[in-house]
């Protein structure tokens, strides 16, 4: 074919996606072969009937149309007055614009607050996509590491330290690693910015998933509302992951500015799903801690499998339906340990390493199937990692 240019030939980098391992999953589920499939945050229910329904009365009743390309007023009320009442931050339709998914609206942030070939930073680890769509934006991805023994939370010091920028891509409740950035953390973060004159993007679509503390937004604190792009997005609070339904919360100004890229990218999300998503806001707080509460089950699960043994431990899960698991007793790399998993437990994680360099060594395990059929998963990755575990104390020499 004719030669692709540069900018979308560049957008994975030199080496893998991150996804290779799921891929192969996939691969083996398509052949019949059964796989406990713990690589993706899919909750294992489907979206609320109910939502559904509220979707297809919109769609009958003529919600078929172009819908406003912001977002319908009603569904940027909502998501301001939801916003207001979690972070505690003046929040009105005006700060609000509506986007295809979280996703969408990750790129949509990176094309306002930089210009070609300007840095942006961001947490190592990270969601597999987070360099990949910094790319995409003609912008470089930075990589500044949350190493494991300072709990996965960035340091002021090490931010402070970064090249020169234009931005900071931050996510609490964090994917990976389950840890909810603390008071400390986040005013860091706010004097760096402030300091370096940084744009705040902050990926907040776990807000609903905290199991200790409470979710604080960077947003709250003094000097950032005008400089902080929040991320949000039905996805996890309510099932609604297919629905491509998510947001920018930000200064008005920088609302209007994305407006016009809307306006040439994606025109719109179809108004039967934003009044879905209106009738789904309007279930409260309380529907989505129950859309939450499995993976709170599981999270002691994790914790009551792990106990009692010290061969694989958990990174601090305060919140996400996540597990981060370091394997590094075993003598394998996060792939490596994932690779073993898969060909002999069928049980599919995703390496440490698709998220970066910080998480080496680790695995990413998400808490989507069921209770018990979770359990006797993680059962079985910690047999396995005792018994590679056990060889390499006797056979060190053999196995590295």
């Amino acid at each position: 074919m004719t030669k692709p240019s540069k900018r979308i030939r560049a957008i994975t980098g030199e080496g893998s996606d991150g996804w290779d391992l799921f891929y192969r999953a996939k691969d083996l589920i398509r052949q019949g072969v059964p796989v406990v499939e713990l690589t993706i945050g899919e909750h294992d229910v489907r979206t609320d009937p109910a939502i559904l329904d509220a979707m297809r009365e919109a769609a009958r009743a003529g919600a078929t149309g172009y819908a406003s390309i912001p977002g319908i007023p009603e569904l940027r009320a909502a998501v301001a007055e939801r916003v207001e009442r979690v972070t505690g931050v003046a929040t009105g339709p005006a700060n609000v614009i509506v986007t295809p998914g979280g996703q969408a609206a990750l790129y949509a942030a990176h094309q306002l607050v930089g210009d070609p070939g300007d840095r942006a930073l961001h947490v190592d680890p990270y969601y597999p996509t987070y360099p990949g769509t910094i790319r995409a934006a003609g912008l470089v991805p930075v990589a500044v590491p949350a190493r494991a023994e300072a709990g996965f939370e960035p340091v002021e010091a090490d931010l402070m330290a970064a090249p020169e920028a234009r931005s900071l891509l931050v996510n609490s409740p964090n994917n990976p690693t389950g840890v909810v950035y603390g008071e400390a953390t986040l005013a860091g973060i706010a004097r760096v910015a402030v300091a370096r004159d940084l744009w705040v993007i902050s990926d907040e679509v776990y807000d609903s998933q905290i199991w200790e503390g409470r979710h604080l937004s960077v947003r709250a604190w003094p000097g950032m509302a005008e400089r902080c792009l929040v991320v949000g997005s039905l996805s996890k609070s309510h099932a609604m992951t297919g629905s491509r339904l998510g947001w920018i919360v930000g200064p008005a100004e920088a609302v209007e500015l994305l407006w016009d890229l809307s306006t040439v990218s994606n025109y719109g999300i179809p108004g039967f799903i934003q009044e879905a998503g209106v009738f789904a806001l309007a279930q409260g707080a309380a529907y989505e801690a129950g859309i939450a509460e499995p993976f709170r089950r599981r999270r002691g699960i994790t914790q009551g499998v792990l106990a009692g043994q010290d061969v694989v431990r958990a990174a601090p899960q305060r919140g996400a339906m996540y597990a981060l698991l370091d394997v590094r007793a075993t003598g394998l790399t996060g792939e490596g340990f994932a690779l073993r998993l898969l060909e002999e437990e069928r049980i599919a994680v995703l390496p440490g390493e698709s998220f970066g360099l910080a998480s080496a060594g680790h695995v990413r395990v998400a808490m989507t199937v069921e209770d018990r059929a979770y359990e006797d998963a993680l059962r079985r990755l910690v047999r396995l990692a005792g018994r590679i575990a056990a060889q390499r104390a006797h056979f060190p020499a053999e196995l590295g």
